[in-house]
């Protein structure tokens, strides 16, 4: 095939059995099950563990797979010593990047890779799939108290994933609440198919490169805003119309103007993303748990939406899972800065996946191209010039 196809949009990168799309209908299901299956009766432990081994977990195998999370929810001092240099006024991602990278130096064990076979280890790659897994919210919380200066909150084998994510934020025990909602988000967010950060995954596990090496080229494509980055353009988007009266005239400015509406649209869909409207349930459930009508940012979220139906739906462009998302953390008094890496907390269960997948039958990527230079032509020395 010698056809250009900018953003490769619409070519098969590889074959996987991890996740799947319909664009036209608005699905979204892992290993063949929708997500608003998931997210009613899962949690993201067993999502993560479905998402890896491809089968819902019996009640043993989940309750050992949580065990080692739980058990592994601890960095090496010397992370948090590296991190304590890092500028404070840095962004998260590219600590969470610099992070997870260091973790290869800190938990070596790369033979697996080493080769030129297939990696077969299953040992080494479930136990790497765990140090990383656990591993990723300790370094985001850590940072978010070692910045502002304080200690990090210690992680607590008492509870769950997104139980302890909450309280390692905050140094307060988790609203049960608050913890399901932001359980709901983590399965949300864990896969979406070959998108640009889980391609980044496959291109650097086909070197095999170290799982952390792996994981930190995935990060750095995430910290995009045309990535998982929107959700924070949301909110300033938000804040930039600044009532739900301003949203028409607003978005009909931008319209004219060509200029991207965040949170908006996706390549996959051309309807509504499955995933908004839970997304958009969980606001309207976290104000009513609260006693307090819709957030000003959620009213304004709802006008501009209404207008861009009128405006944008007979070119298939909706909301996408970021429009609602930050809204929702922005609620949950999660800093914007830090919605990316909890998105990217999330999807390294869907990376890790496809890494293992990659793993399962190797071989490294290499495209070509279409080139538009000069011919070949005579160097001319530099006196002639």
């Amino acid at each position: 095939m010698s056809e250009y196809l900018p953003g490769l949009e619409g070519v098969p990168a590889t074959k996987s059995n991890i996740s799947y799309i319909d664009g036209e209908k608005g699905i979204l299901a892992y290993r063949g099950y929708p997500i608003e299956q998931l997210v009613e009766q899962s949690n993201f432990e067993e999502t993560t563990l479905l998402l890896l081994d491809g089968r819902l977990p019996t009640a043993d195998m989940l309750a050992s797979f949580d065990e080692q999370l739980r058990r592994n929810r601890r960095v090496k001092y010397n992370i948090r010593e590296m991190m304590k240099h890092l500028p404070a006024t840095g962004h998260p991602m590219d600590m969470l990047q610099t992070g997870v990278a260091s973790l290869g130096m800190f938990y070596p064990g790369s033979e697996c890779l080493t080769g030129s076979g297939v990696c077969t280890d299953l040992d080494y790659i479930h136990n790497m799939t765990v140090n990383i897994i656990a591993c990723m919210p300790v370094i985001v919380t850590n940072w978010e108290h070692l910045r502002n200066g304080y200690d990090p909150i210690p992680p607590r084998t008492d509870l769950n994933f997104a139980e302890n994510f909450l309280y390692m934020f905050t140094g307060e025990e988790p609203d049960p609440i608050l913890a399901r909602i932001l359980d709901t988000c983590l399965i949300l967010h864990a896969e979406h198919t070959i998108n640009a950060s889980t391609f980044a995954a496959l291109v650097a596990g086909s070197t095999l490169a170290s799982p952390y090496s792996v994981i930190a080229a995935a990060i750095g494509t995430l910290s995009g805003p045309l990535h998982g980055g929107a959700n924070e353009r949301v909110l300033d988007m938000l804040e930039e119309i600044g009532s739900p009266a301003n949203a028409k005239g607003w978005l009909d400015r931008k319209l004219a103007k060509k200029e991207k509406i965040w949170g908006m649209g996706h390549r996959e869909y051309k309807v509504k993303d499955p995933r908004a409207p839970i997304l958009q349930k969980l606001m309207v459930e976290l104000m009513e748990h609260r006693g307090s009508k819709a957030s000003p940012k959620l009213e304004i979220a709802l006008a501009l939406e209404e207008a861009a139906q009128e405006r944008l739906a007979a070119k298939g462009v909706y909301p996408n899972v970021d429009y609602y998302s930050g809204i929702l953390y922005d609620e949950m008094g999660i800093p914007s800065d830090q919605f990316t890496p909890i998105f990217a907390v999330s999807r390294a269960a869907g990376w890790l996946a496809h890494w293992r997948e990659q793993l399962g039958d190797n071989r490294i990527f290499r495209p070509t191209q279409v080139y538009t230079g000069e011919p070949l032509r005579d160097y001319v020395v530099i006196e002639q010039r």
